[in-house]
């Protein structure tokens, strides 16, 4: 423990200085304006796990962004971690927000971070996180204590959907045989406080689109005449959930996974200030469906939110028009058991069905994937509390995490292997909003808790 204390003591500089150069690079996956910066960013993490160790790196096409491979195999008949990451990112919109240009990390102090943190966009989401495997398995290599085999695979498609991620695992079976996964793309408590997440929700993401006439029209001449698309969409999307928050898209719930009373009874345990949560969005009160705690609403229970919703004049002063369209983005958030394509499908034919005679409506799915839920009695579920009780003084909780990422039922699916989330940031890191961070202390206490997981990950494989 000393050993990887003192090594990360003595590379920290470089270590931060390494992670601010990837962070410069703008690999912004959902806007093709960044293609370049997204395929040289692929390249610089290859070019990392070759200085760290790896025996054998390559950049593998696919029909979208390349997924990095490498791998260590010191002994085929040793344990195998696949370690997941990805290297894109969150479009930095709205830029204007952001009080440091998101692509040019800056280490600011916070009351959170005393001891700084990085502002950039991909500081924990996910090149941070990701850098701190590359970095831990660097320090195993140096101090000879890697004790079993290592695969890499970072992709640079997550923020998309990883839609060309799925054909890749299915050609490289063999290749990416592993007994465990382990990624970094999740959050923890706090840091005197680390827990593990082990669930996730499932996604469905549509863009829906509601038309009236064939142009813009005159407010006056034809308002009351005509539907207007925005207020016939402003009313559907209103009635997809009822007074109690519970969404009302008929068979919506009918695979949800109800916990019992003795389970989020457990969860219950995690630390939670409802005072502070408000304080930190600087709400008056919290919202959400009826007869759920705020830690249940955002973890064990599906939603239904707009994340874009835009038509007719939004420029500066006044245009007295009719649209002729009007555009929203919606993302469901599913819990286990709800199949994502399913939910996908029930909500197109619902949403058709609520437009009136004056409109046409479409609906285009964009990307979806399933939830997943891990056992907390698995090898590598121990191996990761034990790691975390060793660097933070104090066990790891169990938690749910409200946010999705889709290719970890494909993982289990695919690979037959358990996938253990070891995420170092914070619910205050502000992923996927303007001012994206990750603490100083987190990214190092990730590269030191990091080769504990391997070190017990192998001895109670034994």
């Amino acid at each position: 423990m000393e050993n990887i204390k003192s090594y990360v003591q003595q590379h920290k500089d470089r270590f931060i200085n390494e992670l601010i150069e990837l962070l410069k690079i703008p690999s912004v996956s959902a806007d093709t304006a960044y293609c370049q910066d997204v395929i040289d960013t692929a390249e610089a993490v290859k070019v990392s796990l070759e200085k760290a160790g790896c025996d054998h790196v390559e950049i593998c096409e696919t029909a979208g962004y390349p997924i990095v491979y490498g791998e260590k195999i010191i002994d085929p008949n040793l344990p195998t971690v696949l370690v997941y990451g990805h290297y894109d990112v969150q479009p930095a919109d709205p830029i204007e927000l952001w009080t440091s240009p998101p692509f040019e990390p800056v280490i600011k102090k916070t009351d959170i971070h005393p001891e700084g943190a990085i502002f950039a966009r991909g500081a924990c989401d996910d090149k941070g996180q990701m850098y701190m495997h590359v970095k831990a398995f660097e320090y195993m290599i140096q101090s000879n204590t890697l004790p079993c085999n290592v695969k890499f695979m970072i992709e640079g498609e997550e923020e998309v959907g990883s839609v060309n991620l799925k054909t890749f695992v299915e050609n490289n079976v063999e290749k990416l045989k592993n007994d465990v996964i382990l990624i970094s793309d999740t959050g923890m408590i706090s840091n005197q406080q680390p827990s593990i997440t082990t669930g996730l929700r499932g996604l469905s993401y549509v863009e829906v689109e509601v038309t009236g006439p064939n142009r813009d029209l005159h407010s006056g001449l034809y308002g009351g005449a005509v539907a207007n698309p925005i207020n016939i969409l402003a009313k559907m999307i209103a009635s997809l959930h009822d007074e109690n928050n519970h969404i009302t898209i008929p068979g919506f719930y009918d695979n949800v996974e109800e916990l019992s009373l003795e389970e989020r009874a457990e969860m219950a345990k995690a630390p939670f200030n409802l005072d502070n949560y408000k304080k930190a969005l600087d709400l008056k009160d919290v919202y959400g469906e009826t007869g759920y705690v705020t830690n249940e609403r955002n973890s064990i229970r599906p939603t239904l939110d707009v994340n874009g919703i835009w038509g007719g004049y939004t420029g500066e002063g006044a245009k007295t028009v009719i649209a002729s369209q009007a555009f929203a983005k919606i993302s469901m958030r599913l819990v286990p058991n709800q199949e994502w394509e399913n939910i996908t499908e029930l909500f197109t034919k619902h949403f058709m069905s609520l437009a009136p005679a004056g409109v046409t409506v479409k609906v285009k799915p964009h990307h979806g994937g399933q939830g997943y839920v891990t056992p907390i009695d698995s090898i590598g579920y121990k191996a990761a509390n034990m790691a975390y009780t060793e660097t933070f003084g104090v066990p790891a909780i169990p938690v749910r995490s409200g946010g999705s990422i889709p290719i970890v039922a494909l993982f289990e699916k695919e690979l037959k292997s358990k996938t253990i989330l070891m995420g170092f940031g914070l619910d205050s890191d502000a992923i996927h909003s303007p001012n994206e961070h990750f603490g100083i202390f987190n990214y190092l206490k990730g590269i030191e808790t990091i080769p504990l997981f391997y070190k017990y990950f192998v001895e109670l494989s034994k």
